[in-house]
């Protein structure tokens, strides 16, 4: 097999070896799917990236994404991720958009610098779609919590921005904490969802100056739960609007994620009503963490 270069980055990191942690591979020529698999499975992250060519087609770089069980159409932190090593790597100088083609379609991404220095990338998500409502009760036993620790004012909502997520509202942070997902319940809940992962949030913060705190759970996607999900908090950010959450029309939200596993990340969000649309923007800082060969 021949060697392969990639790229290890920390996405929506305040410092190294925080955040959601993303190899990205830039290929030279293609390689068989079934290769690209057994990669992301030995590499163990959420979530692997594959640039499968180095010219753009359609005004953006083609895009793979596979977590260590598939290959998924879209997902957040590997969108930043993959961006911002297209830019440094490929493109190496500063540029205002990448694009990027996923099976999901494509998505753009804008790069901030300050001093020279990339510091903030966002991508704009397709339009949340909202799909089947599920029952407190289902959720409460699936994540092992009170049925009073939701808040019952807003549904738990099936919602996708191109990767669908079950949202679900709680009351308090100590709520968040106590979470223990039962697999089997997890499992035999997704056989009736199209969503696979699940995204519990509240408004009590570990970090005062964070308006958010989130933990997601993607134990369908190989890993009990991850550090940082930017498709997820894309769904939410569209949720939060539709059903006026914070009162507003717009949003600009900081929310935090993976403190519970020791891996804590800062997504900012970004949403806005556009008629009948709803604009989402989710962004952070990408950390270069290591880059090497896989043979």
């Amino acid at each position: 097999m021949e060697t392969l270069k990639f790229f290890i980055v920390d996405v929506f990191a305040q410092e190294k070896y925080t955040g959601n942690q993303l190899a990205v591979f830039l290929l030279d020529s293609p390689i068989p799917d079934l290769q690209m698999q057994k990669i992301a499975k030995e590499i163990n992250y959420s979530e692997t990236t594959f640039v499968t060519s180095r010219t753009l087609r359609e005004g953006g770089y083609d895009v793979r994404i596979f977590t260590p069980n598939e290959e998924i159409p879209f997902a957040g932190h590997p969108t930043l991720g993959t961006a911002f090593i297209i830019a440094r790597e490929m493109i190496q100088k500063p540029v205002e958009t990448i694009n990027l083609n996923f099976k999901v379609g494509q998505i753009p991404v804008s790069l901030h610098y300050q001093n020279e220095l990339l510091e903030v990338l966002w991508m704009q998500q397709k339009q949340p779609t909202f799909h089947q409502k599920l029952a407190a009760t289902s959720l409460a036993t699936v994540l092992n919590i009170d049925l009073d620790d939701i808040d019952a004012r807003f549904p738990i909502q099936e919602v996708s921005t191109g990767l669908p997520f079950i949202i679900v509202p709680l009351k308090t942070l100590q709520a968040l904490k106590k979470i223990k997902v039962d697999k089997d319940k997890y499992f035999k809940l997704i056989e009736t969802t199209e969503a696979k992962a699940i995204l519990a949030f509240c408004p009590e913060t570990y970090d005062s100056s964070n308006d958010l705190s989130v933990r997601v759970f993607v134990e369908y996607f190989g890993i009990p739960e991850d550090p940082a999900t930017g498709s997820a908090n894309g769904c939410l950010a569209g949720y939060l609007l539709q059903y006026g959450y914070f009162g507003e029309e717009s949003l600009n939200l900081k929310v935090e994620q993976g403190h519970e596993i020791q891996r804590p990340s800062l997504l900012l969000l970004k949403a806005e009503k556009n008629g009948e649309k709803i604009d989402v923007f989710v962004g952070g800082k990408v950390i270069s963490v290591a880059k090497g060969e896989f043979v």
